[in-house]
């Protein structure tokens, strides 16, 4: 794994929360390029917003990072959307080319502008992504790839800009890179040998219930609710 000390960000983005595709439903998913010093606090970035804060949004998801790497793979597989064009096709508040979750890590912690931000989770898609792309099954895609995305818990609130350093600060778990984690997750993973290392992370707390569920139970949580998401009529 090799991890560049700093990359540019090439964009930061913001978006309004709206009514969204199903009855009763609202997403800031639409997220837009910000210009100048952009506030970024404990809840993310000024501006900001999400549909559902009971699974959006909060202190350990209050920046989400997606890399523009990703996209060109995208394209391959679900053919050239014009979301693809630009970033903010996932939601994502920073983009950035170099860094992905084969060489980003739990707890890694970044410098950018005059904030400092923390790896807290590796994304868990939801069917708002299914509808954004209008590909009945793109959530299930991002989740099967690993191309999730993550977010960030903001240690040191602060100002940054589109074109600033996002710069690698600290790297207290150098094996436990995300990649490493979805695997343990997505792939349905039971075996307790590789389940109970992950304990000793500093887990958020709904990644900790679940691995602790799946040693206790010694089965696998149903996503369907979350990836395929309510009825559309």
């Amino acid at each position: 794994m090799t991890t560049p000390a700093a990359v540019r960000v090439d964009v930061l983005l913001a978006g309004a929360a709206r009514p969204y595709t199903r009855p009763g439903s609202r997403s800031a998913i639409d997220k837009h390029p910000l210009a100048g010093m952009v506030a970024i606090g404990t809840l993310g970035f000024d501006g900001d917003e999400q549909g559902d804060p009971r699974v959006h949004g909060g202190p350990d998801k209050a920046v989400h990072h997606y890399a523009f790497d990703h996209y060109r793979a995208w394209r391959g597989d679900i053919g050239d959307s014009p979301l693809l064009h630009a970033p903010g096709a996932f939601g994502e508040n920073i983009s950035t080319r170099g860094l992905d979750e084969g060489n980003v890590c739990l707890g890694d912690r970044f410098a950018l502008g005059s904030a400092l931000l923390e790896v807290s989770q590796g994304r868990q898609p939801c069917w708002k992504l299914n509808d954004r792309f209008g590909v009945r099954d793109m959530a299930r895609r991002v989740q099967a790839t690993g191309r999730t995305g993550w977010y960030y818990r903001v240690l040191q609130p602060g100002n940054a800009r589109a074109g600033d350093t996002l710069r690698l600060d600290a790297r207290p778990y150098p094996e436990w890179t995300l990649r490493r984690l979805n695997a343990l997750l997505f792939d349905r993973v039971l075996s307790r040998e590789a389940l109970e290392p992950a304990l000793q992370l500093p887990l958020v707390p709904s990644w900790r219930k679940l691995i602790e569920r799946r040693l206790q139970l010694d089965g696998v949580e149903d996503w369907t609710r979350r990836i395929d998401g309510p009825a559309r009529d």
